[in-house]
């Protein structure tokens, strides 16, 4: 039956045009025309959690979409463009920080704030997620009426866009959305070009498997995630070889390279001469200047 679903939290009734609210659903709810209510994206595997506060939203006249694990998140924010959303960390098949990683790789939902929340109250954890790009972190249990405040704070902030993006059919962009992992994903090795994880937990990270995401790396980029990781390193090292006064060793350890010998080999392959001759080459052309 389509039109209305009615999802029950406590005694707190919310009613979502056309969104059967079961798990495992990948639909979102519609924007009727004329509607100019501030969008809200509430996602959480424990919507129980969340029945005051969406009592306290519904009084403020917000329009609120449900999400259940991280994927949905994604989905939903695609064909909806929240005003903004408010997002469990730890949840089944894709986590918030994978989630929000996803979301700003793409310029489409690039721009929406997103407000973490969590039972989790290590600095480490609020920064993790702070890092990936969240504006807020809030810890489990909280006050309601705080989280409104914060709600009507952050919609007033920058980085709010019109809402221009037409991708109604997420399913037919399976292109876009590969291509949008990749993006995800190399942003992150860039920022850990050293401790990088294992093909499994990297995989795990972005939700997707290690096979899939090593597939997705050749069709889009033509190789394989560590020929990125190492071309990415040896990059790095021509920006330290001209930039810095950091030794071979020191270079070698930065980057990641078991030993200096084995650097100085990885980058006479990469550049064609040894590290010291591309060294004394830069400091040439700069005299030259």
């Amino acid at each position: 039956m389509g039109g209305t679903a009615l999802y029950k939290i406590d005694e707190c009734e919310l009613r979502m045009p056309d969104i059967p609210l079961p798990r495992g659903t990948d639909k979102v709810a519609g924007t009727e025309a004329g509607d100019h209510r501030k969008h809200l994206l509430l996602v959480d595997d424990r919507p129980e959690d969340l029945s005051l506060l969406i009592e306290l939203l519904k009084a403020e006249d917000f329009r609120i979409t449900l999400a259940f694990d991280g994927h949905q998140a994604i989905t939903r924010a695609i064909v909806g463009l929240p005003d903004l959303i408010v997002m469990d960390v730890t949840m089944p098949n894709l986590d918030g920080f994978g989630a929000c990683r996803l979301l700003k790789a793409d310029a489409a939902t690039a721009h929406i704030p997103i407000i973490f929340l969590t039972s989790a109250n290590h600095l480490t954890d609020r920064l993790e997620g702070l890092r990936h790009g969240g504006v807020d972190y809030v810890i489990k249990p909280f006050y309601a009426e705080e989280m409104v405040a914060r709600i009507h704070i952050h919609l007033r902030g920058p980085g709010q866009m019109p809402h221009q993006a037409d991708l109604s059919n997420v399913d037919a962009q399976s292109d876009t959305k590969e291509k949008w992992m990749v993006r995800a994903v190399v942003r992150y090795l860039q920022d850990n070009l050293v401790d990088t994880p294992s093909m499994e937990a990297l995989a795990q990270q972005f939700g997707t498997y290690p096979k899939k995401l090593s597939a997705a790396f050749r069709s889009v980029l033509g190789k394989t995630i560590p020929e990125f990781l190492r071309a990415e390193r040896l990059m790095e090292a021509e920006r330290l070889l001209q930039h810095s006064s950091l030794s071979f060793t020191d270079i070698a350890a930065e980057l990641g390279f078991s030993s200096a010998a084995n650097f100085s080999t990885a980058f006479r392959q990469h550049a064609g001469v040894t590290p010291g001759v591309f060294r004394q080459q830069g400091r040439n052309v700069k005299d030259e200047d």
